[in-house]
């Protein structure tokens, strides 16, 4: 076996090179080498939750204020009108809760984290300026190969 860095014979007990102290195979550094994902999981965890946080007060204002009889609606409208209402509502409460789950899934590095981040990354480009821009920041981050292999390493190491 010979050193990587000014190529000295090595023994097989030697943890350093003799000639240049380079480490030899199997010393791991005091610090593990980040990676391109590993600074923006974190980020991207807190985003998913903000953004949820913000999407899940509308969300519940429509359910909980949009029925008929409410005093302060214009009278005369008809049926249709709050059930639609309340049905948009009900779509911003169950995007905000898978947001707020991605987001959880991210920071606590779950295996499915990264899945749901991305389909909701890609439902999310639809939402302009916030949805599509976290949307596209997802993408960015999750989507290339080379992310899952790191996304899969950072999972099984938590």
């Amino acid at each position: 076996m010979y050193c990587v860095r000014c190529g000295a014979q090595l023994g097989e007990s030697q943890s350093f090179c003799p000639a240049c102290g380079t480490p030899v195979r199997g010393n791991t550094p005091l610090m593990p080498r980040a990676g391109r994902l590993a600074g923006h999981i974190r980020l991207l965890g807190i985003l998913w939750m903000a953004l949820s946080a913000v999407r899940l007060v509308p969300g519940l204002f429509m359910v909980l204020l949009f029925h008929e009889g409410a005093a302060w609606m214009p009278p005369g409208l008809p049926g249709f009108v709050y059930c639609l209402l309340r049905c948009i509502g009900t779509l911003l409460i169950v995007g905000a809760l898978l947001g707020l789950l991605a987001g959880m899934g991210l920071l606590q590095r779950q295996p499915w984290g990264r899945l749901l981040a991305i389909v909701l990354a890609f439902v999310g480009l639809v939402d302009v300026p916030l949805g599509a821009a976290l949307g596209i920041y997802t993408l960015w981050v999750l989507l290339p190969a080379q992310s899952e292999q790191e996304y899969r390493q950072l999972a099984s190491d938590a």
